[in-house]
């Protein structure tokens, strides 16, 4: 892709819970070396992980609940408030946990559900876990996720014409105008929005998570198989660290910078 090809934001979003229900944003700030605000910024700990909040260190997410392998985490509409710390669990409409997750009887509240409600599914006791700044992503390093939607559009293609939900792939940020595909060439590039730049660092390998349906909650695709049919790999999507603060929003343009010359 050359530096003339440029993007526009449709979609800002944050998963303050890891596994569950994405956040719509107009407006973040990025900052560097961080990820979204709040983003990732608590996970359930599915029996001990040996996750120590006074010294927290990446763990796989094999260690959480996780669409991956939890799609009934999609049944679940949560919300999260930053100045109460307080999550709030619906199903069908109805409260049915709240709590605040920064004090010791909120994050009881909130794990009560999931000891309740997802038996089947628990290898320990499920535990609301936090380390400040800690990110709960799927990678060591702090990062912004980032989906194209010409490749989403090629992948239902690739499925014979069925939609795909954008949100199946759990990203930061979506963006429309780059050709499909092309966003896996960027990996070393540097991203410009306004203020903000993004290094790209990595391509992101997909999980059985992208199969889950997040309106349904049901198992009905098989991405990952089809993207290694089709195109002998199981990328779509790509990571980047912030090496430059600004603030982002909905439509905003994404440019591909062009390299200093030294």
């Amino acid at each position: 892709m050359t530096a003339s090809h440029t993007a526009e934001i449709t979609g800002l979003y944050r998963y303050p819970v890891k596994g569950l229900t994405p956040e719509r944003l107009s407006r973040a700030a990025l900052r560097v070396g961080q990820t979204l605000p709040a983003d990732r910024r608590y996970a359930i700990e599915n029996g001990p992980s040996g996750f120590n909040p006074e010294a927290p260190e990446w763990k796989p997410k094999i260690q959480f609940l996780m669409l991956a392998r939890n799609e009934r985490l999609a049944e679940l509409d949560s919300r999260f408030d930053d100045t109460t710390n307080a999550l709030t669990i619906r199903k069908d409409g109805q409260i049915v946990a709240s709590g605040d997750l920064e004090t010791a009887a909120g994050r009881a509240a909130i794990e009560a559900y999931f000891r309740e409600n997802f038996q089947p599914e628990l290898k320990g006791p499920p535990k609301v876990l936090s380390g400040r700044d800690h990110s709960f992503s799927d990678v060591a390093r702090k990062v912004i996720s980032i989906i194209n939607l010409g490749s989403v559009r090629a992948i239902e293609t690739m499925l014979g014409g069925v939609a795909v939900h954008p949100l199946r792939f759990r990203a930061n940020l979506y963006v429309k105008g780059w050709p499909a595909w092309s966003e896996l060439d960027l990996v070393g590039q540097t991203l410009a929005i306004g203020q903000a730049r993004l290094k790209v660092i990595k391509r992101i390998v997909r999980c059985p998570a992208t199969n889950v349906d997040p309106e349904t909650a049901k198992r009905d695709l098989e991405i990952p198989p089809t993207l290694s049919r089709h195109l002998g790999h199981m990328d779509c999507g790509i990571y980047a660290e912030v090496i430059a603060d600004g603030d982002v929003g909905v439509g905003d343009v994404v440019a591909v910078e062009e390299p200093r010359l030294v």
